[in-house]
């Protein structure tokens, strides 16, 4: 029975995934027809590829399903109904936390960038830096469901001071920074802190699941892009410190 649990809904995600998944192979198999003309080894290693992508994703989706939404929500529930709510603030940095540091997305964007930087910018470092900086705007988030603080006086400071901290960073920095807004609500975060938060906000009184449990995903977005930019003004200094010890 439990087995049957496990893979309820299966047959949806498998479906959706390849819904999503075959216009790629389509595309690919045009341009490998008229254009690119590439050999068998690849399309071999391509089709195993897309198989295990195939596979990986639909049952990564149905954990995600039966397992990450449903504990997010209870564990938003749990605190937002006991008379300790506060302790939401330090459970939502600690999962934050984790859930950008176990976001694959968030890897592979630090995997490519040391290797584009030739190793100037570790990879450890970029992974720990953003997941610090989803950490501390969803314990944010979470003051924001327990004190029912509007949204925008959070998204609204935060984007002007992103605004203000791009001029004094390292454009190479700006750049990352921005796509690492987009890495960071990927799968992990948005499945399980989304649905924390909602839950949290669906159990307290006076919070409306809708207005006070979402929007948290544009302050997780907003979080790398300050905290990169943040780094990148580190290494400036770093650097300016550099050539006037060499000078």
């Amino acid at each position: 029975m439990t087995g049957l649990i496990v893979f309820e809904g299966f047959d949806h995600v498998l479906l959706d995934v390849t819904q999503a998944l075959l216009p790629l192979v389509i595309v690919f198999f045009i341009f490998q027809v008229f254009f690119m003309k590439l050999p068998g080894q690849f399309i071999k290693n391509l089709l195993k590829g897309m198989l295990l992508v195939l596979v990986g994703t639909t049952l990564f989706l149905q954990g995600v399903q039966i397992g990450f939404l449903p504990a997010g929500r209870e564990i938003g529930a749990f605190f937002g109904g006991s008379p300790y709510r506060f302790f939401l603030i330090p459970v939502g940095f600690f999962l934050g936390f984790t859930a950008a540091l176990a976001e694959p997305a968030v890897r592979v964007l630090s995997i490519e960038v040391e290797k584009a930087s030739s190793g100037y910018i570790r990879k450890n470092l970029l992974i720990y830096t953003l997941s610090l900086g989803v950490a501390i705007f969803v314990a944010l988030d979470m003051v924001r469901i327990i004190y029912g603080l509007p949204f925008h006086y959070l998204v609204v400071p935060g984007y002007l001071l992103a605004l203000v901290v791009m001029k004094f960073s390292d454009p190479a920095f700006t750049a990352i920074a921005f796509d690492a807004g987009g890495v960071s609500t990927g799968p992990m975060t948005v499945t399980f802190i989304l649905s924390m938060a909602v839950g949290a906000a669906t159990i307290m009184e006076g919070r409306s699941a809708v207005i006070d449990g979402f929007g948290l995903i544009a302050l997780v977005a907003l979080a790398p892009i300050l905290s990169v930019m943040l780094l990148g003004i580190v290494y400036r200094k770093k650097e300016g410190k550099d050539d006037g010890d060499g000078a």
